[in-house]
């Protein structure tokens, strides 16, 4: 018995209605209206058909004293009954009439159920034609006992009626069945929906039940169910299933809910009532903010991954990540997810700081712990410095070498480098830069270069250049040719050296504490001064080097002259007077030449003109035009040559040359190229030519020497000064040839020769 009751308590229906499942009732014959006079059986069953135990019936909400499953009845009536573990049946009308013609509908009938209406004569033995109407419209006839068919009935409540024309042998008429109501079932009641749990938990998961049940005699019927919220269909549509898995809700699906049920062949469609489900939302809690790499250290240049989480909370969070000091939002993030992450490419230095993330899902923003992100700098490429005393560094300096790069991580450890060799190291714990002092020696010069690291990678600077200056060392003289003994006329080589020292090289050569001239050596090493002989030049010889850091002095070389004999003497004067001879024939042909073409030009000689002029003029013809290294080889010897003395080096300047006009001390060579010469006195006049030189005219000549008389612009004109002497001056004879006295200067003008002596 109790376990009956169980049974009964899990049959379907029973949460919707809190009630017993219905009992039913059966016809036989299954029809609900016959002729008055017959018997139908009724049978009162329930869902374990049989019924089981007492059975009530009710007539006309009376009750019966049957109390067995069968009961036979004549009357007509409402009839239901109720087994001891089922409720009450739909009620049943079943109609006896004594009427000739009825209508029939079986039973039972439900919801989407075919209906068989049969239109019955009694005692009807000529079939004659049967019509069939619906609310007054007709549906169909037929001529035989045969019922028709309504296909898909619904709970509604229409009439039917059919009619029947008789005649006999004097007469014919119609008959007409009583009005009809067919008795249609509930297929299966609307059905309930019930979520579970009842009001769930933002994120978790929700089984909807769409719940009905099928009477007995029909539980072999199909249904389809469907899911909604509001009008929007869940899941794939319609199932077979009465139930929807939800994995998981939120609060936005916080809505009303309904259901519907329908047979397979869509001929009862039925819609659950609509379910308010209400989604609890859990607020954030416990909000973290996760690094990577972990411990937060970075190179710059990395990727920075940040993983902002939470402990608890429900529904769609809202997670931002921030950096500690700046206003602007670095990310943010709308998820249904207890973590979201930010990744921040390629970090730069900028980008270290502390980090916070917030998570929010309405309640309002948590905020995460401060975490720290530092960042390791690759080194830059290092600028080397090279830092000393002076503009040029010299052999003893102490020269700084100076490493520094402008970004990098610190600890740097610094190296420093000569060529490839290594000088040594120098660390910055703190960052920035390192130096090296390093002493300076011959060997220094070169390429130098330095290295920084920071454990991310070496980098080198570029390679600076620097040049140690040497001082120069004590130079060397020698004499070439060594070990003979000079005479006049010789040219003797002044070879100056030192071992060391810098270039370039300025050498100075004296005799005894006169300058003779002095040589640049650009290059370095050693130089010549080539000396000719044409006076005594015994005495002491040395010479000096500088190259702007102190002038370094040789030791002295003594030098012994050897005087030439007599002979050698005579041979080499009668030589000059041969070849004096030689050129003043030469110019007293000049000069002839020249007062020719001037008496041809103006008619005679000028007023002031004189033989001496036209001589002058021939003398500096000669001398402008015959090489001067003729003139010197062969006059020299005999002539009083005495030099002025030589300037002294400047110390100021040690490297910078002369460029004025060279003295007779300077080199043999300059002297060559610009020479002066002094005459002796002839004898037989009283004339000396004592400066002859070339100019060319210029607007400055013609301005100031308006006696000057230029023939031809492009020609050159050649000048003399010409001094008488006094017999009674014995000052000037004792002076050197006794020439030079000043108080009877007189000028003359030659006229230009030049072109007329090279026409003949």
């Amino acid at each position: 018995m109790l376990l009956w009751l169980l049974l009964l308590l899990l049959a379907p229906g029973r949460e919707q209605s809190g009630l017993a499942p219905k009992a039913f009732l059966l016809l036989t014959p299954p029809w609900s209206t016959h002729f008055k006079g017959q018997k139908v059986t009724l049978k009162c069953r329930d869902s374990r058909y049989p019924a089981w135990g007492d059975v009530s019936w009710y007539y006309n909400k009376n009750l019966m004293r049957e109390e067995s499953g069968e009961i036979q009845i004549k009357k007509s009536g409402y009839y239901k009954c109720k087994t001891q573990v089922s409720s009450f049946s739909d009620p049943v009308h079943v109609e006896f009439l004594s009427d000739w013609l009825i209508l029939q509908a079986s039973h039972p009938v439900f919801e989407g159920d075919k209906v068989l209406l049969r239109c019955l004569g009694k005692e009807e033995e000529i079939p004659s034609e049967k019509i069939y109407y619906k609310d007054g419209k007709k549906l169909g006839s037929t001529y035989s006992t045969e019922a028709i068919i309504l296909n898909s009935v619904s709970l509604e409540n229409s009439k039917y009626h059919c009619t029947v024309s008789r005649k006999d042998f004097w007469s014919s008429w119609k008959e007409t069945s009583k009005p009809l109501r067919i008795q249609v079932q509930e297929l299966f009641p609307p059905p309930v929906l019930t979520a579970s749990p009842s009001q769930p938990i933002e994120g978790s998961p929700v089984a909807l039940k769409c719940e009905t049940w099928l009477p007995p005699q029909k539980s072999d019927t199909q249904l389809q169910f469907c899911f909604f919220r509001e009008d929007q269909a869940l899941g794939s549509g319609w199932s077979s299933s009465s139930e929807l898995q939800i994995s998981a809700i939120w609060s936005e699906d916080s809505s009303s809910y309904w259901c519907q049920a329908k047979t397979v062949t869509h001929s009862v469609i039925k819609r659950s009532l609509k379910s308010q489900i209400l989604v609890q939302r859990v607020p954030v809690s416990d909000v973290n903010l996760e690094i990577q790499p972990s411990g937060g250290q970075l190179i710059e240049g990395e990727n920075l991954v940040l993983i902002c989480s939470v402990a608890k909370g429900t529904g769609t969070i809202t997670f931002s990540w921030h950096r500690e000091g700046t206003i602007r939002i670095l990310g943010r993030k709308t998820q249904r997810s207890l973590s979201a992450e930010l990744r921040i490419p390629t970090v730069k230095e900028s980008d270290a700081g502390r980090y916070y993330c917030a998570a929010d899902n309405i309640h309002g923003p948590i905020l995460s712990k401060l975490t720290m992100v530092t960042l390791r700098i690759p080194m830059s490429r290092p600028v080397l410095t090279i830092r000393a005393p002076r503009a040029q560094a010299v052999v003893g300096d102490v020269v700084e070498l100076r490493c520094e790069a402008w970004r990098g991580s610190p600890p740097i450890l610094y190296q420093f480098y000569h060529e490839d060799a290594t000088l040594g190291r120098s660390s910055a714990p703190s960052g920035g830069g390192a130096s090296f002092n390093l002493s300076m020696t011959a060997e220094h010069s070169g390429n130098y270069s330095c290295e920084a690291d920071n454990g991310l990678g070496a980098q080198h600077s570029d390679r600076v250049t620097l040049n140690v200056t040497v001082p120069v060392s004590h130079p060397v003289l020698t004499l070439n040719p060594a070990g003979t003994q000079p005479v006049v006329g010789d040219v003797l080589e002044l070879r100056c050296e030192a071992q060391r020292g810098s270039p370039p090289i300025l050498y100075w050569f004296y005799h005894d504490n006169v300058t003779l001239g002095k040589i640049l050596a650009p290059f370095g090493g050693g130089t010549s001064f080539n000396l000719s002989l044409t006076a005594q030049p015994s005495g002491n010889y040395s010479c000096a080097a500088d190259n702007g850091l102190g002038i370094q002095c040789s030791e002295v070389v003594m030098l012994n002259f050897t005087v030439p004999s007599r002979s050698k003497i005579i041979l080499i004067t009668v030589g000059v007077i041969s070849g004096l001879l030689s050129i003043l024939g030469l110019t007293a042909t000049a000069a002839l030449v020249c007062k020719f073409k001037t008496q041809r030009k103006s008619g005679g000689l000028s007023a002031t003109g004189t033989p001496g002029l036209l001589c002058n003029a021939a003398l500096a013809f000669i001398l402008c035009h015959i090489p001067s290294d003729t003139l010197l080889k062969n006059s020299r010897r005999l002539l009083d040559y005495s030099p002025n003395e030589c300037q002294e080096p400047s110390l100021s300047k040690p490297f910078s040359t002369d460029t004025q006009e060279p003295t007779h001390s300077e080199l043999p060579a300059l002297m060559e190229l610009q020479p002066v010469y002094s005459n002796v006195n002839p004898g037989d006049s009283d004339l000396v030519y004592s400066q002859v030189r070339s100019t060319q005219p210029t607007k400055e000549h013609l301005a100031n020497s308006p006696r000057m008389h230029w023939e031809h612009e492009g020609s050159t004109v050649i000048y003399s000064e010409v001094k008488k002497t006094h017999p009674d001056d014995s000052a000037g004879q004792a002076s050197s040839g006794g020439w030079a006295h000043e108080d009877a200067t007189e000028s003359y003008e030659n006229v230009p020769c030049a072109s007329m002596a090279l026409d003949h």
